[in-house]
């Protein structure tokens, strides 16, 4: 699946916020263009095994072998990528703020990004933060034991015992469901009880053979930053036991990345005002970014394929000059991912 991320030009939608902040200054005021990371978001699920005094006796009574090893693993549910503007060190300009350059404000976000000119940027429709489903309530299988199973002299005597009470439970229900002499219940709200009752017997019970789980699902996220094309670069690795681990950890599955630049900016295109010269300059640089594709590899198995502008696969120019003038009241609003020009908005000052 090929997901489309859109240049965030003049003629684009993009949302963004920040804490942006007004920086007026009386000589200037010094901003970044941003370089395009790739963010991935990973959604891992951790499981803590933890076995139980039957365990041993699992597959005799019930067919499947139990862990008697306490262990933690790891499993990514999903990944998702979505770009995320970085400050771009070879790219710091400062600005000149005062009337005879039309300029009095910038809005830059906390790392100095600049976001807007002589106007407020946009807001970004944030994704609410993750937050994990509630965790089911844990049952005690001791507070299901009888005085037979407490009192049995041995943990074989005890298995055997234990199994008995599950497969008397499994018949009470087979007799429940089918509707058998003596087992009818009065009412559909009655028979809902006596079968959760039964439900909740057996898998309290079931602990004592095949352990108890504790999940739980967090999210991280990991910052690509792509400067070049590349084929098959570890992004990061990710071990079933270990959980994320270092690049250079072998105990971890590889995630590769795929860099293609689609060379989408010939030489001399410009999709807004630019010179490289002029005698109003008012030190106000943007992108003219790129689009490149991006493709997430598991070793040898493609997951994804991502079409991205990224600033640092196109050219940095200057605006042309004339727009900051006294007369003029020109609003610049830019993209923060990928520092293009979102909108220009020029009236003639009264």
């Amino acid at each position: 699946m090929i997901r489309k991320i859109a240049l965030a030009a003049v003629l684009c939608g993009h949302i963004f916020s920040a804490n942006a902040q007004d920086d007026v200054a009386l000589n200037g005021s010094s901003y970044f263009l941003p370089r395009t990371a790739l963010r991935f978001t990973l959604r891992i699920e951790k499981t803590r095994y933890k076995p139980r005094e039957l365990s041993r006796y699992a597959e005799r009574y019930f067919k499947k072998a139990a862990s008697e090893t306490e262990q933690t693993t790891y499993r990514i549910l999903n990944i998702k990528m979505a770009p995320k503007g970085v400050p771009d060190a070879t790219k710091a300009f400062t600005a000149k703020i005062d009337d005879k350059h039309g300029i009095s404000s910038l809005y830059k976000n906390d790392e100095g990004i600049l976001l807007a000119i002589n106007t407020k940027p946009e807001q970004e429709e944030n994704e609410p933060p993750f937050k994990p489903a509630p965790k089911p309530r844990k049952l005690n299988p001791y507070n299901y034991i009888t005085q037979e199973m407490a009192g049995a002299e041995n943990k074989a005597k005890m298995a055997s015992i234990v199994a008995d009470e599950i497969f008397d439970i499994r018949n009470n229900r087979n007799r429940l469901i089918k509707g058998q002499e003596g087992t009818n219940p009065i009412s559909e709200n009655q028979f809902d009880i006596m079968m959760q009752e039964l439900n909740t017997q057996e898998e309290a019970l079931m602990q004592l053979f095949y352990g108890v789980s504790n999940i739980d699902t967090i999210e991280t996220n990991i910052d690509y930053i792509p400067d070049h094309e590349v084929k098959h670069e570890v992004v990061f690795r990710f071990s079933k036991y270990y959980g994320l681990v270092r690049k250079n950890d072998l105990s971890g599955t590889p995630y590769y990345i795929c860099i293609k630049d689609d060379h989408t900016i010939p030489a001399g295109s410009s999709t807004v005002p630019l010179t490289e010269k002029n005698k109003n300059d008012a030190g106000i640089w943007v992108n003219l970014p790129g689009k490149i594709t991006a493709q997430l590899y598991r070793e040898n198995e493609l997951l994804d394929t991502y079409e991205v502008y990224a600033g640092q696969f196109g050219r940095t120019e200057p605006m042309i000059g004339d727009l900051f003038v006294r007369k003029m009241a020109t609003k610049v609003v830019l993209d923060p991912t990928t520092g293009a020009t979102r909108s220009i908005n020029v009236e003639l000052r009264k």
